[in-house]
């Protein structure tokens, strides 16, 4: 998948250091692929979380799935995704917690504020993310997705760091999966999601992946 080198404006140090471990990480191996080891992005932060399981044999993971996340929501920065995603959420620390703290769910990445990357599941595994989900007729995306979560809501821009970001990992999955289409969480659960939210910048995902289907 071509994905092209626009870099956008205000990267932030954390978005850079993604980049830039990308480069360093080719000039070494000599190829994209040295980016990856059984299913992690070397240049991410990792924390492993235990909502995940084992995709069935032979699936061809071909479909990125945007989402949009906060929390609480509307507030930014500090580790309560991170708990989520490791079930460690205090479900005492915000009324919004303890509505939350006993889901067991997951993504891939997660993409900060300041372009910072964390992957929490290995992409040869099964995040939990998608929930009640189709795309083109095929049930439980969970099972042929990745699953990338940008700190944000549907009220907020994103930053220029995140997309800086997410260009670097589009860009890095497509080496490593036979990746077809992006989409969002509210295409592929109607009604039930909206997230990344209609200030997500879809025409920036078309510029940098064109020969993908983008479909909000």
């Amino acid at each position: 998948m071509p994905v092209s080198n626009q870099k956008p404006m205000g990267i932030s140090s954390a978005s850079k250091l993604v980049v830039d471990e990308m480069k360093n990480t080719q000039k070494t191996t000599g190829q994209q692929t040295g980016l990856w080891q059984d299913g992690w992005f070397l240049p991410a932060q990792r924390i492993e979380s235990p909502n995940q399981d084992a995709r069935a044999p032979d699936t061809v993971v071909d479909l990125v799935v945007i989402h949009a996340i906060s929390l609480p929501p509307g507030h930014f920065g500090g580790p309560a995704v991170a708990q989520l995603f490791s079930n460690q959420l205090n479900p005492d620390e915000h009324a919004y917690f303890a509505e939350i703290a006993h889901l067991k769910v997951s993504a891939h990445f997660f993409i900060r504020r300041d372009g910072a990357l964390i992957q929490f599941v290995p992409v040869t595994a099964r995040a939990w993310h998608a929930g009640v989900s189709s795309w083109q007729g095929r049930e439980r995306c969970n099972d042929f997705s990745v699953g990338i979560e940008l700190e944000g809501d549907d009220e907020t821009p994103f930053e220029a760091a995140q997309y800086a970001t997410l260009q670097s990992l589009l860009k890095a999955l497509a080496t490593e999966l036979p990746i077809k289409a992006v989409t969002s969480h509210s295409h592929v659960a109607p009604g039930r999601k909206t997230d990344p939210g209609p200030c997500f910048d879809w025409a920036y995902v078309r510029q940098v992946c064109p020969d993908l289907t983008i479909a909000p």
